[in-house]
């Protein structure tokens, strides 16, 4: 049986709330390095030589709310308690859920239109490919043409 609307809005508020909770533990790593790569992609496009860059999989909150929800009974109460049961139990998934967010909201505040979408030092992007190798090849190649 599947969760009416009301069973799937309480659980969402109990993925939220427990979201905006752990919200702000979770930051953004602090980079020294002249060079920050971030990798904007999903599980169709993964990563390619990405050792040194920040890979944010833009489906990671769909297929962790997927698991989180995963055979929620239809009455509402007793899929939120059970909602809340998993987060009490699970606290990295509350991380990861966490985690997830915050990368969909990095991509949405440098406007990353597409994936996968490579981004160097938060100003250049290359759309099209996962493979940093090649994006940073791109953008290097730019850089020098035009300083």
């Amino acid at each position: 049986m599947f969760p009416t609307p009301v069973t799937r809005h309480l659980a969402w508020l109990a993925i939220t709330l427990a979201f905006a909770c752990a919200l702000p533990s979770v930051r953004a790593a602090d980079r020294s390095e002249s060079t920050d790569i971030q990798v904007f992609t999903d599980g169709q496009h993964p990563a390619v030589h990405a050792s040194t860059a920040r890979v944010v999989l833009l489906d990671a909150p769909a297929r962790l709310e997927a698991t989180l929800s995963d055979g929620l009974p239809p009455d509402a109460t007793a899929a939120t308690a059970i909602v809340q049961q998993r987060l009490k139990q699970h606290p990295d998934l509350q991380r990861d859920l966490a985690s997830a967010y915050q990368g969909v909201a990095d991509a949405w505040s440098l406007g990353i239109a597409k994936v996968p979408a490579i981004v160097v030092d938060r100003r250049y992007v290359v759309y099209g490919t996962s493979d940093v190798a090649r994006a940073a090849a791109r953008i290097s190649a730019y850089r020098s043409s035009h300083p």
